[in-house]
């Protein structure tokens, strides 16, 4: 079987065994699996920028025609050389194009396939773990380890420095998705100009801390029975490889919170003072008095226990976690919107 875990990609991806010749690629981290995918497509050939040598293929356009992939990896090449395949990623099922490529692979071209978060019985995923010329490259969130490394590559690239303080500053406020935290340094970078070094003044005035501001956008949706909002923030929460878990946690969190608010407010005491007491930024003041002002004491322990038997549920049974979100959350958010349990 050829399966790494996810510390092990850089390190396999840059020593890779001639006797693998496809590559699948996949993980919540879209932005990873991309850099990673264009990262060994480019070093699979002599010359990037010929069409003939690196060739890509549609996801969506393969799944249609599964046959296409393995006639373009068993073309000969009219000039020789090497050759590489990079398959976008699709939503459809792409088993019937690669599993020909496995039994017989291509002598000629490299084939990485991106995919996106597959679970270990996705039966691509299975397959080419289990096929000896094969390998599965899983992609997550970085790690702050890897946001550190990230940090002094480009910083250093830019003939800047950052001290140890501001650099792990930084870090902790980028998110799990690889090419938003790459753009949130180049602004950075674009920001300070010509100094010759990173203070923490320049990352609080340009840096955004994009996980947080995006978890706070999905609770604020879900008590405020934003629907439309709630889908986005949680797509770019579970592109970002925020565990499921984590996002009914916030959600529980914040229900617990409204809650002791609202019997406070019950109990005689001004909505504008008990809000005043939260120490909230000032942005969520507004989305907090207004979900205490539509959530009664009875609605906010309803969903405290919603909340409280989902997060054990993803944690007994993780294959299940994102639906079980998704399903908890729309519950919520429709109580919100209508006043009364779905």
């Amino acid at each position: 079987m050829v399966a790494i875990k996810a510390h092990e990609a850089e390190r396999t991806l840059a020593r890779l065994d001639p006797a693998w010749r496809l590559i699948l690629i996949y993980g919540p981290d879209a932005g990873l699996v991309s850099e990673r995918a264009g990262t060994l497509a480019r070093t699979s050939v002599d010359d990037p920028n010929d069409a003939f040598q690196l060739i890509r293929m549609d996801g969506d356009a393969i799944a249609a025609d599964p046959l296409k992939l393995a006639d373009e990896a068993n073309t000969i090449g009219l000039f020789g050389g090497r050759r590489a395949i990079r398959v976008s990623p699709t939503s459809k099922p792409l088993l019937a194009a690669v599993e020909p490529l496995l039994a017989a692979p291509s002598q000629d071209a490299i084939v990485i396939v991106e995919a996106g978060d597959l679970q270990r019985t996705n039966p691509l995923r299975t397959a080419c773990e289990k096929a000896k010329t094969a390998l599965a490259v899983p992609c997550y969130g970085d790690a702050a380890r890897d946001l550190g490394s990230i940090i002094d590559e480009m910083v250093r690239a830019a003939g800047k420095s950052i001290d140890r303080t501001s650099r792990e500053h930084l870090a902790g406020l980028l998110g799990g998705d690889r090419q938003t935290s790459r753009r949130e340094i180049e602004k950075l970078l674009l920001y300070v100009g010509a100094e010759p070094a990173i203070r923490d003044e320049h990352i609080d005035a340009i840096v955004g801390d994009t996980a947080q501001r995006e978890q706070a956008m999905l609770v604020d949706a879900v008590f405020a029975g934003k629907l439309p909002v709630l889908d986005l923030a949680q797509a770019k929460l579970s592109s970002e490889g925020l565990d499921p878990g984590v996002m009914l946690g916030a959600v529980l969190r914040q229900a617990l919170s409204l809650l002791k608010a609202r019997q406070s407010i019950d109990a005689g005491r001004g909505l504008r003072d008990v809000v005043g007491t939260m120490r909230l930024p000032y942005p969520r003041i507004a989305t907090t008095e207004a979900a205490l002002n539509a959530w009664s004491s009875a609605k906010l322990s309803e969903a405290v226990g919603l909340l409280g038997n989902a997060i054990l549920t993803t944690r007994q049974n993780t294959d299940m976690g994102r639906a079980v979100a998704t399903r908890t959350l729309w519950t919520l958010a429709r109580l919100a919107r209508s006043g009364r349990p779905e």
